[in-house]
């Protein structure tokens, strides 16, 4: 929803923002007339704005004197995004995501080649899976994990594999060759699922959520045993793993490309 014009508005801070957001908006520098045309003020206005936001350390001027977004701006929106908490800003996600499936929604993070649960949604059916917030438990077996890994650098993919895969269920994959291929695969199509390899009869999808500066930040999962989670469902349950990645993910920043 937009935000309502108020009555007290500062028209030169209004004015100040316009040209920092036409500048993130652009990605490029910009000169003072190419301003002043795409944002339809005087360029001795520009002037006067672009003077004010260079001493503050907003915007700054490259060798061609046009201007561009300081380091300044980065410097405040890393310690915003540092600030929020993870788990809070999630949280109505996870509720409506427990509500719309009726199932056990789990939020996880990557700690060395383990994934944490750090947050979770219990489903009010009868039948569920054991978990509890803390627990770790091994990437390479579990969808929250798997689709962290297929973001991530490569590195984390080796240590993994160095580590061992360990089989935890009878299937479990435990090949190397086979499990990167996988990883792939879960890259490709943007979700993992974990078919009953961590824990016989339970099945999970999971979807990855990312940052402003594409990087995966941790993963949610959606839990129910196998008489709940076949197949059919999980087909059903794609569309709302990707919708839930976009939506979670732009509230941190995420723009996807």
């Amino acid at each position: 929803m937009e935000n309502k014009k108020p009555q007290q508005l500062v028209q030169s801070l209004n004015r100040a923002l316009d040209v920092i957001e036409k500048l993130v908006e652009s990605n490029k520098s910009m000169g003072v007339t190419e301003l002043s045309d795409s944002l339809g003020l005087h360029k001795s206005t520009v002037y006067r704005l672009l003077a004010t936001l260079g001493y503050r350390g907003y915007i700054e001027q490259d060798d061609y004197n046009k201007y561009k977004v300081g380091l300044k701006l980065f410097e405040i929106g890393g310690l915003v995004l540092t600030s929020l908490d993870l788990r809070e800003q999630i949280k109505p996600y996870l509720k409506r995501l427990r509500e719309e499936t009726s199932e056990t929604v789990h939020l996880g993070i990557m700690d060395k080649t383990e994934v944490v649960y750090i947050d979770k949604e219990e489903t009010s059916e009868t039948i569920r899976m054991y978990s509890r917030i803390g627990r770790r438990v091994p990437a390479h077996c579990t969808s929250l994990g798997k689709v962290i890994l297929a973001y991530s650098k490569p590195d984390l993919i080796d240590q993994v594999v160095k580590n061992g895969l360990t089989g935890c269920t009878d299937k479990t994959i435990i090949g190397e060759n086979q499990f990167r291929k996988h990883i792939k695969e879960v890259f490709e199509q943007g979700y993992a699922i974990d078919d009953e390899e961590h824990r016989m009869g339970i099945r999970c999808i999971s979807g990855p959520i990312f940052n402003f500066n594409q990087d995966v930040i941790a993963s949610f999962s959606i839990s129910a045993p196998i008489n709940r989670m076949t197949y059919e469902r999980i087909d059903e349950l794609v569309e709302v793993v990707h919708r839930y990645t976009k939506q979670i993910s732009a509230a941190f920043g995420y723009k996807q490309k």
